[in-house]
C-alpha cells in the first residue's frame, strides 16, 4: 500500500471540532502523568528533557488552548493537571492531581464532574480506566499516550471523518465473523492461533466523541476490533528485551509459555506472572489496523496502519468485554497490554496469513503484513 506523501498540518482546533464537536462554553482539561506530580507546579517538570510527552502535552495542547483555541471554539478551562504515573499499561489512575499552582485536587471530586472533555496525554494509556470514570461522571475524552512529534505531523493531522468512512467500511467487511486465524512463522517453526468470535459485532475506534454520550477516543485512531469470546493455539510474543516466547493458548487464555530466542530468564519470569494470576494472559482483544500512516514507533499510531494485526491480553472492560480490574489478583496486574504485530517492529515474525471464517466460508485479511484483494475492495467502495 501506498503512503500518503503529504499530511495537512498539525491544527488543534481541526482536531477538537472533528473529534469533539463541541459546544460554546463547554470545559476541558488535559491530564498528564509524572513521577512527582508535585512538579506541575509552575510547569517545573518542563526542566526535564527526558518528559518528551508531557513537554508536547504542554507546547502544543495547553498553549494551544490558552492562545487560540479555548477562544475560537467558545471553550472554557483549559486547565493542566498532573497525576502520579501509574507504572502500566490501562491500569487504575490514582485519585489525586496537581495543579499549575500546586494545589491538591482530587480527579473524583474536582475533575471528572466539572469538565466537559479531558484530554489525557500520558507515558501510559488511561483508555481503560478513563472509559469507565467518563461513564460514572458523563464526561467525554481522548487519551493520547505516547505522543510523539510523528504522531503529531501524521496521526492526529488527519481529517477524523475521513478515518471513520474508512473504518467502518472495514468494520461491515469484518463484522459477525465466526473466528480469525492468525498464522505465524518464528525461527522456522509455525504456529497458528484461532481466535473464537461467535458472530459478534465488529467494533470500530475511530476517533469522533460527539454528542452527549460519554465516552473516550483513543487518539490516534482507526482500527477495527473485537473481544474474543476463546481462543486455542500458539502465537509468538516479543519481550521488552527482544527475546521471543512462543504463548500455548486453551480456553482463551495463554497457559503456558515457552523460548523461542532470547533469554529463558525472560520467559521464565512471565510463566511465573501467569501461575501467579492466571487472567493476565486472557486474550481480550484482536484488532486491525485500519490507516495508510508512516512507523511512530509508539504501538498508539502503528497498531492504527492497515497490514498491522494486534492481539491483547488483559483488562477488555473499556472494549465491552467482562475483565475488569477486580478480577485480578493484585490492582496492579490489571493492564491491558497490545501485542503488535508489524514488520519494523516484529520483522523476526512472520505472519504469512490471517483468515477470517464467517458464514462457512474462509476469507484472507493479510498475507505477510500486506492488506488482501478482500480488504482493498473493501476501501475502495
Amino acid at each position: 500500500m501506498h503512503m500518503p506523501h503529504h499530511f495537512p498540518d498539525f491544527d488543534l482546533c481541526r482536531l477538537l471540532r472533528t473529534v469533539f464537536d463541541p459546544r460554546p462554553r463547554e470545559r476541558i482539561a488535559i491530564l498528564i502523568d509524572l513521577e512527582d506530580p508535585a512538579r506541575m507546579r509552575d510547569f517545573s517538570f518542563l526542566g526535564d528533557e527526558s518528559l518528551t510527552i508531557q513537554r508536547h502535552a504542554h507546547d502544543t495542547f495547553y498553549r494551544g488552548l490558552k492562545d487560540r483555541v479555548l477562544a475560537e471554539l467558545g471553550l472554557e478551562g483549559g486547565d493542566m493537571y498532573a497525576y502520579r504515573i501509574t507504572g502500566g499499561s490501562n491500569l487504575d489512575l490514582p485519585d489525586e492531581a496537581i495543579d499549575a499552582s500546586g494545589a491538591r485536587k482530587s480527579l473524583s471530586r474536582d475533575i471528572y464532574p466539572n469538565y466537559d472533555i479531558i484530554l489525557c496525554i500520558s507515558t501510559f494509556s488511561a483508555t481503560a480506566p478513563l472509559t469507565a470514570f467518563a461513564k460514572r461522571f458523563g464526561f467525554r475524552g481522548a487519551t493520547l499516550h505516547g505522543l510523539n512529534e510523528t504522531i503529531l505531523r501524521t496521526g492526529l493531522a488527519v481529517d477524523y471523518n475521513t478515518v471513520s468512512r474508512e473504518a467502518e467500511k472495514l468494520r461491515l467487511g469484518l463484522t459477525r465473523a465466526d473466528a480469525v486465524e492468525i498464522d505465524f512463522e518464528v525461527a522456522g517453526k509455525a504456529h497458528t492461533l484461532r481466535l473464537i468470535l461467535n458472530g459478534q459485532e465488529a467494533q470500530k475506534s475511530h476517533g469522533l466523541c460527539r454528542g452527549k454520550t460519554p465516552d473516550v477516543a483513543n487518539l490516534p485512531a482507526g482500527e477495527v476490533y473485537f473481544v474474543p469470546e476463546g481462543a486455542e493455539g500458539e502465537f509468538p510474543m516479543k519481550y521488552e528485551d527482544g527475546t521471543i516466547g512462543i504463548m500455548r493458548v486453551t480456553g482463551g487464555r495463554i497457559v503456558d509459555a515457552s523460548l523461542a530466542t532470547g533469554n529463558e530468564s525472560t520467559v521464565r519470569a512471565h510463566r511465573e506472572r501467569l501461575a501467579a494470576d492466571p487472567v493476565t494472559g486472557e486474550l481480550g482483544e484482536l484488532g486491525f489496523g485500519t490507516q495508510l500512516l508512516p512507523w511512530a514507533g509508539r504501538d498508539i499510531q502503528d497498531e492504527k496502519v492497515l497490514g498491522t494485526v494486534h492481539v491483547a491480553t488483559g483488562r477488555s472492560d473499556h472494549l465491552g468485554g467482562h475483565l475488569t480490574p477486580d478480577k485480578f489478583a493484585e490492582s496492579s496486574h490489571a493492564t491491558h497490554d497490545d501485542i503488535l504485530f508489524a514488520p519494523h517492529k516484529t520483522p523476526e515474525i512472520r505472519v504469512p496469513e490471517v483468515r477470517m471464517f464467517r458464514g462457512g466460508k474462509a476469507t484472507v485479511l493479510m498475507r505477510n503484513y500486506e492488506p488482501s484483494e478482500y480488504i482493498r475492495s473493501l476501501l475502495a467502495e
